[in-house]
């Protein structure tokens, strides 16, 4: 495969590069219309045909910002580059929130929380001053920004990729500390394949908390 439609609010899967040089090629005219994830890069504003060169062995994927489709080509074919995260993976699969009871006792999740937020894709148990967010196999939250709090996230468990700012982060081992500004870009992927490799995420947050002060730019989740 050389050349794919990304429709609007789409994204391609993350892929791995092979052993050569790769030139992801589109129109100029949407450069202002794409996030794009090449290496350890997040690019989400200004960027230039030089960022569209991905080195052998780096990862990538195009999100279509726009309200049309965008057709992107490629100078070698993409057949056997691997794919790391697929952000559409069970769009045809049955949506159920988790089961809370049992995953409790499964997981053996900290009594005291005060809220959980649970959704088929994640669950979230809130405490008094931190919360822990645990993601399925094969699935990320959105790609978002918060207006009036800022976020501190320490890993625990699982090995995620993390969209911090600018920067992409690759199987983050547990213990590793990010914090996510106010309007910065901010990701958690989970790219483990087995039932039982959850991410589990601690969430400590500074200023108004509010879940509808979240907006998210790219959710693959809607499966719109």
């Amino acid at each position: 495969m050389k050349e794919e439609i990304i429709d609007p609010g789409r994204g391609t899967v993350l892929r791995e590069n092979d052993q050569r040089e790769l030139k992801i090629i589109l129109d100029s005219n949407h450069l202002d219309n794409i996030f794009l994830i090449n290496g350890n890069s997040f690019y989400s504003q200004k960027i230039i045909t030089a960022n569209l060169s991905v080195k052998p062995n780096d990862c990538y994927m195009l999100v279509n910002k726009s309200d049309d489709k965008i057709e992107v080509s490629y100078s070698n074919d993409l057949s056997n580059h691997r794919t790391i995260y697929n952000p559409y993976k069970f769009e045809l699969s049955e949506k159920a929130a988790i089961d809370q009871e049992q995953f409790i006792k499964k997981f053996n999740v900290p009594n005291g929380f005060i809220s959980v937020l649970n959704k088929w894709y994640s669950i979230k148990f809130t405490y008094s001053d931190y919360s822990l967010i645990y993601i399925k196999p094969g699935i990320g939250i959105s790609i978002q920004t918060h207006k009036f709090r800022t976020e501190a996230w320490r890993i625990l468990k699982g090995k995620p990729i993390i969209i911090n700012a600018n920067s992409v982060y690759y199987f983050v081992e547990a213990g590793t500390k990010f914090i996510n500004d106010k309007m910065m870009y901010h990701s958690i992927l989970n790219p483990n394949n087995e039932p039982e490799q959850f991410v589990i995420v601690e969430e400590r947050w500074s200023g108004k908390f509010n879940e509808e002060d979240i907006v998210r730019v790219y959710n693959p989740n809607n499966y719109y």
